[in-house]
């Protein structure tokens, strides 16, 4: 694990923002104002894999209106991303001053040393291009600080075509604005997983948590119409607990699962998995918040 790895609540690290931007590229850059702005990476997890490790190299901000951005990266060795797990975040750049206003994208720019661990074996993973992967667009405020987190959603992103022994990066990414976001946390009953997942409950899995928009959503599996914002795994420590961290304030709901949500079939296409739901209830995340919704195994009368 790198040694510059942050583990920060969402709440510590968007406190400090003296101010925040949007979420949008609107507004062009102000001519000779500034503004602060702070990077960092995190991920949404898979529980197929050990490590899921990419060479970060640089990062560019395209501007609106004027000249990219570039900032060159160093890392000791490639991130695992699969480190970076209910809200820790490995900083890419930290109070960088940049010209204030509008930013169409902002882009992770890879190496070639990129593997994932599956099963113990390492095999290479093939990403898109050198020019790396892109997000949204975003507003840096003149004489103001803001804050973002790019999420990697790698349970999203991560390819492997069936009957083939390779994996691919489709990249799935999500930027957010640390001072909009809160964390849904809670605990899984034991009796619950154990009805839910039966044979298919070891040390290493134990099933999942599904983050949905909106309130009464009906639950359903990547890929599908309704794919879940998140999807966290549930791990045993005293009990079973599970984090989904760097979500935006607004209404939600949350279910557990204990299905194999598979990412792709042999077409290479979202496959239907038809996977079962429990427990779905409401929950209202709120910034700079943590929010509890524990699951519990209903007991028919």
């Amino acid at each position: 694990m790198n040694q510059s790895l942050r583990y920060l609540t969402v709440i510590g690290f968007s406190g400090a923002l003296a101010a925040c931007g949007g979420d949008g590229s609107s507004g062009s850059i102000a001519s000779g104002e500034t503004g602060s702005v702070s990077v960092g990476l995190t991920d949404a997890p898979v529980d197929s894999a050990q490590e899921v490790n990419i060479e970060v190299t640089a990062l560019v901000l395209q501007p609106s209106d004027g000249e990219r951005r570039r900032f060159e990266l160093e890392f000791p060795e490639p991130i695992n991303l699969l480190d970076l797990q209910g809200g820790a975040f490995e900083s890419l750049i930290t109070n960088e001053e940049v010209p204030a206003g509008g930013y169409n994208w902002m882009r992770i720019e890879l190496g070639d040393d990129n593997t994932v661990v599956v099963d113990g074996g390492i095999h290479q993973l093939t990403t898109p291009s050198a020019r790396g992967v892109q997000t949204s667009g975003f507003t840096v405020p003149a004489g103001g600080e803001v804050s973002f987190t790019i999420d990697f959603d790698v349970r999203k992103s991560l390819v492997n075509p069936v009957g083939q022994n390779s994996y691919r990066l489709k990249p799935v990414l999500r930027l957010v604005d640390n001072s909009e976001t809160g964390i849904i946390t809670g605990t899984v009953a034991g009796e619950l997983i154990t009805e839910e997942c039966g044979d298919a409950l070891t040390p290493e899995f134990a099933g999942n948590v599904y983050v949905h928009e909106g309130a009464n959503s009906q639950p359903d599996d990547i890929g599908s119409a309704n794919e879940p914002l998140v999807a966290v795994p549930v791990r045993e420590n005293s009990d079973y607990t599970y984090t989904a961290a760097f979500i935006p304030a607004g209404d939600y709901t949350v279910s557990y699962t204990c299905g194999n949500d598979v990412i792709e079939n042999d077409q290479e296409e979202p496959s239907d998995d038809n996977i079962n739901f429990a427990g779905a209830q409401n929950v209202t995340v709120v910034a700079d918040e943590t929010t509890t919704a524990d699951f519990e195994l209903q007991v028919q009368l």
